[in-house]
């Protein structure tokens, strides 16, 4: 049977089914059914392995970078190029062992460099470190309200039938077996890569030409220093980070301690950036950039600012 007659069977039991509190776990299960079979139409199942322990590292500084490769291929090397930190390197597989942090300072901004293990061809059925065997897991279910539309079962059959087996589930409203579907499907997150080849200094100039060439590609090598200038600004595009001065009426701009923030933010994200109140009692900002016609231009919370920016605020 298809996803689409799969989809038509389950809207026609859907349908014909009295809805009570005798049937309530068997609805629940055929809507998150119903939608884990829609969004395959837009996008197929991918199979994998059985999923193994994580990293817990406190997120810092103003974005996150992690290196991930195969053993023995300069990432340790890489991150203590970069951030100053130690990372063991050495010529043989797994040296690193667990994830290891590091920060890069570039552009005023702190960027949070995070050295995983290497990964090898069957990680995902044990070879290498690919499966770490946690020693507790599960689902841990809490609320901050009271539930009246699900309960802890009917929440662990939807969930599983998703194949999340492991997971901490915090219920912050009164929601319904949809909005969990949602929460759900929403959970995706497709993040930017950047493919760098080290040890260019290896290979010959031809096939570094080649290489270099590559979309979403950088070659460098961390033993001569070669390249990471660039390795640095192609990482700075890539997390679309842009630097915002404020200044205070009279003074001039401090350029000392900028806000770093994301492409494509507003006046209202700058205001949010230094105070969560500031945007309610905004009058209007002063603006001397790329981003306006005229230095200064007064402009409203819409106006979108651009790297480097000064940013006056002015409150009613």
């Amino acid at each position: 049977m298809g996803i689409l007659e799969k989809i038509s069977e389950i809207e026609k039991e859907i349908a014909r089914t009295q809805k009570n509190k005798a049937t309530e776990y068997h609805l629940g299960l055929l809507k998150a059914k119903l939608a884990k079979y829609r969004s395959q139409l837009l996008e197929p199942s991918k199979k994998g392995g059985d999923k193994g322990e994580g990293f817990d590292v406190l997120k810092s500084g103003d974005a996150r970078v992690a290196l991930i490769g195969f053993p023995s291929v300069g990432k340790s090397t890489l991150l203590s190029t970069l951030t100053h930190t130690h990372s063991e390197a050495a010529s043989y597989e797994f040296t690193t062992l667990t994830c290891i942090p590091g920060v890069i300072e570039y552009r005023g901004a702190n960027i949070q460099l995070l050295d995983l293990p290497g990964i090898i061809e069957g990680a995902a059925q044990g070879k290498g470190r690919g499966r770490q065997v946690k020693k507790g897991g599960g689902l841990s279910f809490n609320s901050t309200c009271q539930l009246t539309k699900v309960d802890e079962k009917m929440v662990q059959m939807i969930l599983h039938e998703y194949k999340i087996f492991n997971a901490e589930v915090l219920f912050r409203e009164d929601a319904t077996a949809d909005d969990l579907i949602d929460v759900i499907l929403a959970n995706r997150v497709y993040l930017p890569c950047l493919y760098v080849y080290n040890k260019i200094d290896q290979i010959s100039i031809q096939e570094v030409d080649r290489i270099a060439r590559q979309p979403h590609t950088v070659v460098v090598s961390c033993n001569m220093k070669l390249n990471l200038d660039f390795l640095l600004e192609t990482l700075w595009e890539y997390l679309s980070l842009i630097r915002v001065y404020t200044k205070k009426p009279g003074q001039p701009p401090d350029f000392e301690d900028g806000l770093i923030l994301r492409k494509g933010v507003t006046i209202e994200h700058v205001c949010h950036a230094i105070h969560r109140t500031l945007a309610a009692a905004l009058k209007y900002a002063l603006v001397w950039g790329t981003s306006t016609k005229y230095s200064p231009q007064r402009v409203g919370l819409g106006h979108t600012v651009q790297d480097e920016d000064v940013v006056q605020l002015i409150k009613k």
